[in-house]
């Protein structure tokens, strides 16, 4: 009996030191993931110089929302295509103590005092999409996004490729640094003639009938080159209405654009992985403030260029389906 009492006494113990092994584990995994996410949940504001319904933008929240998600961080997104708006967007960011700010420099000039002062306070900051040779200056740690000269000469052979002579660049928004930077490398490497035609891209009625415009009045443009899905849909309206034989190609890519580039209304699309730009600047600011980890060494990380063209089209149409390419 004694013997009995005295392994029940041992079986016991066994188990209660299984149960608080058990206990410890999971405490201690615990607390390694709530370490390894850095305490409370970040909250992370991004700012664009997106103007209303641009599709390309919706693309790079996409991103951004799927890291957050993943690092159970806060989403703050806010967008206003005029320098001076977005700046005070960037300062109601500041006052509200976010953890990190998302910013592009599309009209640098009017940004670099607000984000001196988002440095100033301690808030990390990531530029993404434009801004790369102002980025680090300004005192971003990071940039994401694709050489806007390199990528516009890319679209200059890519166009002299198909056979294009005589073309036209169209810039979406007179004064952003990168589109125009698009149309000057385009035309380093095009070889033909090219014209920079400016329009409003906000205003996408008045878009077509300044390209159809163009072409009815110069039979010899045999290019449109876009710097935008949205636009390249309206270039291909004008170039039906106008009875032009031009062809048209863009930058970047959403699901209707690779539509029209299955159907050969649309040539080619230089990439910059829109998705990719969101997704890492998140995961670079929770990097930072949870490991002090910075990527690129101080210089931009590229997430293009990439030319795509009809027979590539089908085979991201999946995931231009599903909004993310």
């Amino acid at each position: 009996m004694k013997r009995t009492r005295s392994m029940a006494l041992v079986a016991l113990g066994a188990a209660a030191s299984l149960a608080l092994g058990a206990c410890s584990e999971s405490g201690g995994k615990k607390a390694e993931e709530k370490a390894t996410a850095g305490g409370p949940p970040l909250t992370i504001a991004m700012i664009t110089h997106s103007g209303p319904g641009d599709a390309f933008w919706d693309i790079v929240q996409k991103g951004a929302q799927a890291a957050a998600a993943k690092h159970n961080a806060k989403f703050l997104y806010s967008a206003d295509p005029d320098g001076g708006k977005q700046a005070q967007l960037v300062q109601s960011a500041i006052d509200k103590k976010v953890d990190g700010i998302i910013v592009t420099f599309a009209k640098p000039d009017a940004l670099r005092d607000v984000v001196a002062r988002a440095v100033a306070a301690r808030i990390p900051v990531v530029s993404i999409n434009s801004g790369a040779d102002v980025s680090a200056r300004y005192g971003a740690i990071a940039h994401f996004g694709q050489d806007e000269t390199i990528a516009g000469e890319a679209a200059g052979r890519e166009l002299a490729r198909i056979g294009a002579k005589k073309a036209l660049c169209v810039i979406h928004e007179q004064g952003n640094v990168g589109l125009e930077d698009r149309c000057a490398g385009a035309k380093k490497t095009f070889g033909g003639q090219m014209q920079d035609l400016f329009v409003q891209g906000t205003n996408m009625p008045q878009v077509k009938s300044s390209i159809t415009a163009k072409l009815q009045a110069d039979d010899g443009i045999d290019g449109v080159l876009t710097l935008n899905a949205a636009v390249a849909a309206t270039a291909v309206d004008s170039v039906k209405e106008s009875g032009s034989p031009a062809k048209v190609a863009t930058f970047d890519l959403n699901k209707d654009l690779v539509g029209l580039m299955k159907a050969g209304s649309v040539q080619f699309a230089v990439d910059q992985q829109p998705y990719l730009q969101g997704y890492e600047a998140v995961d670079q600011v929770w990097l930072y403030r949870t490991n002090g980890n910075v990527l690129g060494g101080g210089r931009p990380v590229l997430t293009g260029p990439a030319i795509v063209t009809r027979d590539a089209a089908a085979r991201i149409e999946a995931y231009a389906d599903r909004g993310t390419r």
